[in-house]
């Protein structure tokens, strides 16, 4: 062999040697599959507040986990194939909110699913029970019935004489499933001599068409469950609102900041956070079937004085004193 192709042989060992060893650590470092129904800048702080929640635990994006993000935009005929991606990909993990759970619960029954944002799972068909999930998937609920009861009480104490309450129910997952917060919003109605009206919307077509229904309801108060619609189109569901002078209450303080009157729920961002714990046990060997999914003990009341303002209404000083946060 001559100089010049020892040279060769030697230079393109040395060179595959340490691409060689790259490539496997690279094969090695554990996927997260993120799964959502929004875009990109609607989930930007639960995105960022998910990544706290990994470097708090020593993962670093990058270095020692990657992320595989995946946005369906809101657009429905999108859950499936997206779903199907992360799967195709073999992630490790799929982290998955709202409706995007059904999907992923429907593409894979092996690859591990954290809910980050679950209504009701075991309604869903998710899990088995809340304690003993029994299947691939677990994570976090934010389902609270009595929430519903105490946003209603909220909207009374706000708006005493109020006799018409609509609801905005925007994307139900399973059509066929329970609805407990429905539920849960006719009974604490009729407790407190309210006339209850529903505004269904699973799509911004029929989100335009319940609006146009709601705007002759003549209501006196609105509560807005937000589905999987709700967080993207906030605004025009805040704007709403605003245009049409009905005070409403929402799930989450994301409403409020964009404007709207009141929130009374679970941290959505906190709610994230806490998902990446969920990551780093399966990560470590855990099951998802033996993990149990947890339920918020906290929620939060936030006012936007400036929204009050604007629609000539008072606020009771015995409500603003419950208020975790106040907007001015």
């Amino acid at each position: 062999m001559d100089r010049r192709a020892f040279i060769v042989l030697v230079g393109g060992k040395m060179l595959a040697g340490p691409l060689a060893v790259e490539a496997q650590q690279a094969r090695n470092i554990p996927r997260i599959g993120w799964l959502t129904n929004g875009t990109p800048s609607s989930i930007s702080p639960t995105l960022e507040a998910f990544r706290q929640g990994l470097r708090e635990l020593g993962y670093v994006e990058g270095q020692n986990i990657r992320l595989e993000r995946r946005y369906a935009e809101g657009r429905e005929e999108r859950f499936a194939d997206l779903a199907a991606e992360l799967v195709r990909l073999k992630v490790d993990v799929i982290v998955a909110s709202g409706p995007m759970i059904e999907a992923a619960v429907k593409a894979t029954d092996t690859i591990p699913i954290v809910m980050s944002t679950a209504g009701d799972p075991i309604a869903q068909g998710w899990v088995v029970s809340l304690a003993r999930p029994g299947r691939n998937v677990t994570g976090l609920s934010i389902l609270s019935p009595e929430t519903t009861g105490r946003q209603v009480q909220l909207l009374k104490e706000v708006v005493p004489k109020a006799t018409r309450v609509g609801v905005l129910n925007l994307g139900q997952v399973n059509r066929k499933a329970p609805q407990p917060n429905l539920e849960a919003a006719k009974v604490a109605a009729r407790a407190w001599g309210l006339q209850l009206q529903v505004f269904e919307a699973r799509d911004p077509e029929a989100l335009t068409r319940a609006f146009k229904t709601a705007s002759k309801a003549r209501l006196d108060v609105l509560l807005v469950f937000p589905g999987f619609l709700g967080l993207q189109y906030r605004q025009r569901i805040v704007e709403f609102a605003a245009q049409h002078r009905v005070p409403a209450i929402y799930q989450f303080q994301e409403f409020v900041e964009a404007g709207g009157l009141m929130s009374y729920g679970a941290n959505l961002v906190e709610q994230y956070h806490r998902a990446a714990t969920y990551v780093d046990k399966i990560l470590k060997g855990a099951k998802p079937a033996d993990l149990p999914v947890e339920q918020p003990t906290k929620f939060e009341l936030v006012i936007n004085l400036n929204t009050a303002k604007a629609l000539r209404l008072t606020i009771p000083q015995t409500v603003i004193l419950q208020a975790d946060r106040v907007i001015e």
